[in-house]
């Protein structure tokens, strides 16, 4: 291992405990905007949801005394790129869904850790191991084996969610490199930022081309316009932005406090958690082919747990 991987924190269980309160809170988040979606687009939502969360997130800075220099932190040039990365992974995401099956999306962007884990190895060098390799491999395995990616996977359109998968790997081994000394919060500041920006930029671009057609009538929230905000609308979208804000602050506390590729694989985690939501609240109760994926997914989860005790 380098001299530079080894004067970065090594915290494996805060680490591990951060993404897997992530991913539980980020499934939360997903069963609201399922449970008590509205007329609005989704680029109205980031760009209001950003509204709300940025003040939000100056309090909370200002409660824990860090509010000092937060604004010029959150806009320096590697927190700006993080954000421009993972904003880039939303756009890529949502822009293949009206192409592609759900599950061909969720499957091609559960590659991150893969990619996460390349750039572990060659670009930051920090060391890996067989054990991680195999981790990674069985977990996006117990994802394949889970989402059951149909036939469209070969579609032109299913290398959005790669790219984005790609555009992921690259943030977090930005915020483990280059982002170690940079307050939580300014990084979620610079999150909220982007997104905001990127809600009124696509927002802007869908009111001047005005999309028409199959696709743009199937998929308005997507490519519709702008509506009208009612007030439940505004409570939930104070709620996202307050989500936003924890989620924001956990991932980039995770991916400062341990190597990427061992935090990476605990985001597999996300999928166990929608499956709970679906049984509690939509009535859907996993298959045992989705069991299946699930045990991959934790025995890969273990698996990278037990390399970085043994080794690394």
């Amino acid at each position: 291992m380098s001299k530079t991987s080894e004067i970065r924190p090594q915290n494996i269980a805060r680490g591990v405990m951060l993404i897997l309160a992530a991913a539980f809170t980020i499934s939360v988040q997903d069963v609201i905007f399922k449970l008590f979606s509205s007329e609005l687009t989704l680029w109205q939502i980031f760009a209001l949801r950003g509204v709300l969360a940025v003040p939000m997130v100056l309090a909370v800075s200002w409660v824990q005394g860090v509010q000092q220099g937060i604004v010029s932190a959150a806009l320096g040039r590697w927190p700006l790129l993080r954000s421009v990365l993972i904003t880039m992974t939303f756009l890529a995401f949502y822009a293949a869904i009206p192409f592609l099956s759900l599950s061909t999306v969720g499957a091609a962007n559960y590659i991150a850790p893969i990619f996460v884990t390349l750039l572990s190895a060659y670009v930051i060098r920090e060391a890996v191991g067989l054990r991680g390799w195999l981790g990674v491999l069985l977990g996006f395995l117990g994802v394949i084996v889970l989402l059951q990616p149909g036939t469209d996977a070969f579609s032109p359109w299913a290398l959005l969610p790669v790219m984005g998968a790609a555009f992921y790997a690259m943030a977090h081994i930005t915020t483990r490199a280059k982002c170690q000394n940079t307050p939580l919060a300014a990084m979620t500041l610079a999150l909220n930022l982007i997104m905001l920006l990127a809600g009124v930029i696509v927002s802007s671009v869908l009111f001047l081309i005005k999309p028409e057609g199959e696709v743009a009538k199937a998929f308005p929230y997507i490519f519709g316009m702008w509506s009208a905000v009612e007030t439940t609308d505004w409570l939930v979208l104070a709620l996202l932005a307050g989500l936003a804000i924890i989620i924001g602050m956990m991932l980039a506390g995770a991916y400062q406090a341990a190597p990427p590729s061992t935090i990476s694989t605990f985001e597999y985690s996300y999928l166990a958690f929608v499956a709970l939501w679906d049984i509690l609240f939509f009535d859907m109760a996993p298959t045992i082919t989705s069991t299946a994926g699930m045990i991959l997914i934790v025995t890969a989860g273990l698996l990278v747990l037990q390399r970085r005790t043994h080794n690394t």
